[in-house]
């Protein structure tokens, strides 16, 4: 079959009903694998018009189980605006990076869970729009929500905000479980984005061995800041399925997970995200 048919075939003709064009690739080609799929031609986004840069995939076609919420996207995040460069609230991933996360869920899918990402690929636009809004001390819109007890003053120098981000490579992505049972997020005992020790893995156990101790790390505030065991078992549970699949994870975030051995771990990109 030729190229141009080839594509046509994975991805629609823009006349047949797509569930048509579905059936017949699971009869004909029943042991075609997700990486063949991603190399032949980048299969519905392409159809769509909204093809990923060479390299990438829309997690929504790679990993079609996980949920997206692009806090980026929305005025719902620590800056309090749409962030540079997310011009859709989609998120990209390399294809690397796509295949192991579909690995991780439809590993939690067997357990009753659903990923559900808040974002992966960020342009390097949208990490200089962090920094902008960083040497503005006046605007503290979001506060309240995500750095009630920093002063903002102190985000660059702890490094919170920063001029690179990992996120930038493709390879990173920041996420929690969907309980498919209860059809909630799962409880972490903190949200997504908040700037404090409490989002660290190792808040109130060991990481290391999956223990929880109910303890904060040494000198640092513990009574009414304190996560239980369930929320800290859910944090491991993520954090156990993502290095499982290839993914290492941040010391200060429970969230964020990068591809472990990545290529070309210098290498930034600024397309945006559509």
């Amino acid at each position: 079959m030729k190229t141009d048919r080839m594509k046509e075939f994975l991805c629609g003709d823009g006349r047949t009903p797509k569930n048509v064009f579905a059936a017949l690739k699971r009869k004909l080609f029943p042991a075609l694998s997700a990486a063949a799929v991603f190399a032949l031609a980048g299969c519905t986004t392409a159809c769509r018009g909204t093809s990923a840069p060479a390299g990438f995939v829309h997690v929504a076609d790679a990993v079609p189980d996980a949920i997206l919420e692009i806090r980026y996207y929305s005025t719902y995040n620590f800056v309090g605006d749409r962030i540079d460069g997310y011009e859709a609230p989609t998120a990209l991933l390399t294809v690397e990076a796509a295949r192991d996360l579909k690995a991780e869920s439809d590993d939690l899918k067997k357990q009753g869970y659903r990923l559900k990402i808040y974002d992966a690929y960020r342009p390097q636009r949208a990490v200089t729009h962090f920094m902008r809004w960083a040497k503005k001390p006046g605007d503290t819109r979001m506060k309240a929500c995500f750095y009630p007890r920093l002063d903002k003053s102190v985000l660059f120098a702890q490094g919170y905000i920063a001029e690179k981000s990992g996120h930038s490579r493709g390879r990173t992505v920041d996420l929690t479980l969907f309980d498919m049972k209860t059809g909630k997020e799962v409880d972490m005992g903190g949200t997504f984005d908040w700037f404090g020790i409490e989002s660290h893995p190792g808040w109130c156990g060991d990481p290391q061995t999956g223990k929880y101790t109910g303890k904060a790390p040494d000198g640092a505030p513990s009574a009414e800041r304190r996560i239980t065991e369930a929320q800290f078992r859910n944090r491991m549970l993520l954090r156990s399925v993502m290095m499982k699949h290839g993914f290492k994870p941040l010391a200060e975030e429970w969230w964020h997970f990068t591809l472990a051995n990545e290529p070309c771990p210098d290498t930034y990109f600024d397309h945006p995200v559509k």
